[in-house]
Order: structure tokens, then C-alpha cells, then sequence
């Protein structure tokens, strides 16, 4: 029988466990036995780049910290090695990073997980790592918003363009204007023509 040393220390874990837990958006379980330490090394740098806590908890502690957080029916996922990854601040990171080491490596296996306080299945999980990232998400956005902006200074700048590309030809004209100055030329013969009118009257 466990101490009571022991029981205490496990009860310090479970609740530990339950504050990191609570505020978190999403779960992700995974089976990584399997994995050298060079992949397992690359998933954990990955996971904390995108800032998702990961790590191996025991079966018996998952279930205890779980059913504080009133969740039932995981049983089945608790079942073998079973690595926990989840985000505070983003819901999709967790499911992605795995999703990704997962395709990459055989040897790591996603259980299933929770999303936004659900049970959630492999499949969902992963249709959930199909998500663009939030960042990603953003620059759609922001590039939707600014999609008619940008076309406008697109056609703005053509035309501009287009019409300092006409001015250039036309700066060619004035090399035309000499034709136009032997206009007055004319003036002298109309005189002359009034003036052999005038004696007639």
C-alpha cells in the first residue's frame, strides 16, 4: 500500500495537472513509443514552437485528472504509452503538429483528443489539423479586406502608367509646330487684295 507520502505527492501532481488543464482550448493524444530521440526531440521543438505544451503522463494519473475536469469516456484512449499535447492560445496547433508527425513518422499515432471541451475522435482530430493555422486565417483575412484597396492602386498606378507613356509621344509634337507658324504668311495677300478693291469704289 502506497505511502502516505506517496499519495500525497500524486494528489500534488493530479492538481498541478488540472490547473495547467483547465485553460486549455484543446487535447491531443498520441502514442509515440517508438520514436528515436532525434524525432521525439524534433516533435517536442516543434510543439513548443508553436506553443503547445507536450508530455508523457501516466494512464492512472490522465484518468484522475480528466474526471476532475469532468470528462468521461477516455478510457479507451488510455490505454498504452499515451503523450498529452495541448494549447492555452490555440486551438488548432496541437492537432496540426501532431497530424504532421504523424504522416511523417509511422511510429507516432494520434489516439484522439478534446476540442473545445468535446470528446473528439481521430478523424476529428485531424479534420481539425486541416484548419488553416490562425495566423494564416488572419493574413486571409486581412488580404480579403485589402483585396479591393490593393486593385485599385493596381489600376491607379496602370493608368498612370499609360498616360506618362502618352505624354512621352506627345512631347514629340513640337517638332510639327514650324507648319504651323507659316499661317501669317497668308495675311499679306488678303491686304493686297483689299487694297486693289479700293480704288474700284
Amino acid at each position: 500500500m502506497p505511502s502516505e507520502k506517496i499519495l500525497e505527492a500524486k494528489k500534488k501532481i493530479v492538481a498541478d495537472l488540472v490547473a495547467s488543464y483547465k485553460e486549455a482550448q484543446s487535447f491531443v493524444f498520441v502514442d509515440a513509443r517508438g520514436l528515436t530521440v532525434e524525432q521525439d526531440t524534433a516533435l517536442r521543438s516543434e510543439m513548443r514552437k508553436n506553443g503547445v505544451c507536450y508530455k508523457v503522463v501516466k494512464n492512472t494519473t490522465l484518468n484522475l485528472v480528466f474526471k476532475e475536469l469532468g470528462f468521461e469516456g477516455l478510457d479507451d484512449m488510455f490505454k498504452g504509452p499515451t503523450a498529452v499535447a495541448f494549447s492555452t492560445e490555440d486551438l488548432i496547433a496541437p492537432a496540426k503538429v501532431a497530424k504532421k508527425f504523424a504522416d511523417d513518422f509511422e511510429q507516432l499515432t494520434i489516439k484522439g483528443g478534446i476540442i473545445e471541451g468535446k470528446l473528439a475522435t481521430v478523424a476529428e482530430v485531424e479534420a481539425l489539423a486541416a484548419v488553416p493555422s490562425k495566423d494564416v486565417l488572419l493574413s486571409q483575412i486581412v488580404y480579403a479586406l485589402l483585396f479591393p484597396i490593393t486593385k485599385l492602386a493596381m489600376l491607379t498606378k496602370a493608368t498612370a502608367e499609360k498616360l506618362q507613356e502618352e505624354g512621352g509621344v506627345s512631347a514629340e509634337a513640337p517638332a510639327e509646330a514650324p507648319a504651323e507658324e507659316a499661317a501669317p504668311a497668308e495675311e499679306p495677300v488678303a491686304v493686297a487684295a483689299e487694297a486693289t478693291e479700293t480704288p474700284a469704289e
